[in-house]
């Protein structure tokens, strides 16, 4: 290998952001260096976890619908080309009290996009999902044509199509430092120096690390994942039965769950994490993190046995307003900064891809990025904590 070999872009992290700009980058006939510390998909950062809900009933904020739509188009042409099934769009419910904030920020994405849906009672919630036992109260948005994503199975195809169109993928090679030359950026690795024309960095929550001046505040928050099996004396926890959902069980605290796809039923709680260090996380699970979750379980799905069969941390990397970072570096405009997504952002992967494709190959992209530049006033997403 020269000592200094040169690309049209490196892409640095190839987690669902990465990959998925990789291939991009690549299928346009762009000479593409990728870098991952590890061997995606793997365990250590954002992109894991079996499933991913997708939906387009955008309670956070109804901004998002488009995109979501533009995503879900990205995410067919993904299954073409990769002959892939990844998404499977088996309904997602939004549930909690008449005062929730997440059921009213349902309702007013899908008004106010036109997007199907039905409004629910308890009675209506068992309809959908009888798996499912909400109380007397609880009243809910279903969206027929939401439903969940494979993450590992689709990083594993963008990196497969990236390297099938020419990209040199280079796994458990961090980059360790980045420097801005006259004509594009020199990146350093424990193997050597690369040189290329522009540097995107889809390093989730190793972002602090290797951008400390962003101008955006960044926090890496723990999460814990777990998955139930049902009980014996029952059908089962699939989509029939459990859709996806995401269910506010008190005031301004959620949860979550994606059905059982043959690794058992997920479910966690959204942004409620400790914050932490992608080095140093605490990677053990306790047992107050299960009993937290199980808790749930028994309250709401009693058909699941409550004892998870497996658990997992992942890590969530927030921006003080809750929205992406999509844009250049504010110094070095050769440096991209691919999406902290701050735990909502696995569905916009494949279009994500292809806005980074098109700021680094022609410097500008049709999609509108003033929610996620870095120098924005836009307001912020609602608080689950």
């Amino acid at each position: 290998m020269p000592s200094s070999p040169t690309y049209d872009v490196i892409v640095a992290g190839l987690g669902a952001m990465g990959s998925a700009t990789a291939y991009q980058l690549a299928r346009r006939g762009r000479r593409v260096l990728g870098l991952d510390r590890f061997t995606p998909p793997h365990t250590r950062g954002s992109t894991h976890g079996h499933t991913r809900i997708i939906r387009t009933a955008y309670w956070d904020d109804p901004s998002y619908v488009p995109l979501v739509g533009r995503a879900y188009e990205s995410w067919r042409e993904l299954e073409a080309a990769s002959g892939q099934r990844l998404l499977f769009p088996a309904g997602a419910l939004y549930l909690g009290g008449t005062d929730s904030a997440l059921v009213a920020g349902a309702r007013t994405s899908v008004q106010l996009h036109g997007i199907p849906y039905e409004e629910l009672s308890a009675a209506g919630v068992i309809r959908h999902a009888p798996a499912l036992q909400p109380t007397p109260d609880t009243v809910a948005i279903w969206e027929p044509e939401a439903g969940l994503v494979l993450p590992e199975l689709a990083v594993t195809s963008f990196l497969s199509l990236a390297a099938r169109s020419g990209a040199d993928i280079h796994v458990e090679e961090p980059l360790l430092q980045w420097t801005p030359t006259g004509d594009g950026v020199a990146v350093t690795t424990p193997r050597g120096t690369y040189h290329a024309d522009r540097l995107v960095l889809a390093v989730g929550p190793w972002m602090s690390q290797l951008v400390p001046d962003l101008g955006v505040a960044l926090t890496v928050e723990r999460q814990v994942m777990h998955w139930f099996r049902p009980k014996a004396t029952v059908p089962g926890l699939a989509p029939d039965r459990v859709p996806s959902f995401m269910w506010e069980y008190e005031p301004g605290h959620i949860w979550y769950s994606t059905p059982d796809m043959g690794d058992g039923l997920k479910a966690g709680i959204h942004h409620d994490g400790d914050t932490t260090a992608p080095d140093t996380v605490q990677r053990d699970v306790s047992d107050s993190d299960i009993a937290r979750v199980s808790s749930l379980i028994e309250r709401f799905i009693p058909d699941a046995n409550p004892a998870p069969v497996a658990s997992a941390v992942c890590l969530y990397t927030d921006t003080p307003d809750g929205h992406f970072v999509i844009d250049s570096h504010p110094r070095h405009p050769a440096v991209l900064i691919a999406s902290p997504c701050s735990g909502h952002g696995f569905k916009f992967a494949p279009l994500i891809g292809e806005i980074m494709a098109d700021l680094a190959v022609d410097g500008h992209t049709s999609i509108d990025l003033s929610l996620f530049r870095i120098a924005r006033s836009g307001r912020p997403l609602p608080t689950a904590h």
